[in-house]
C-alpha cells in the first residue's frame, strides 16, 4: 500500500489540512473532500482538505490505511 503525509502548516492547527503533492493518486485526493492549490510563492502544488487531521485519518483507516509514525516536535 502507498504511503500518504498528512500535514498541516501550523503545528496542532486544526485544519485545513494538506494531504498530498501534485503526484498523488487523484482518486484518493477526491476521496479526502481534497483540492489541488498552488500557494503564493511555491512552484509546486500541494492537495489541501477542509477536514482536520483527525477525521483525514478516520477516512484513510477506512480504506486500509494505518497510521505509521507521529511526529511532534
Amino acid at each position: 500500500m502507498p504511503y500518504v503525509l498528512i500535514t498541516t502548516q501550523i503545528r496542532l492547527e486544526n485544519g485545513p489540512t494538506i494531504v498530498g503533492d501534485e503526484f498523488s493518486n487523484p482518486e484518493l485526493m477526491s476521496y479526502l473532500g481534497a483540492v489541488k492549490k498552488i500557494e503564493p510563492g511555491n512552484n509546486f502544488s500541494v492537495y489541501v482538505a477542509n477536514l482536520p487531521p483527525r477525521l483525514i485519518l478516520d477516512k484513510l483507516e477506512l480504506r486500509g490505511y494505518k497510521l505509521v509514525e507521529n511526529k511532534f516536535d
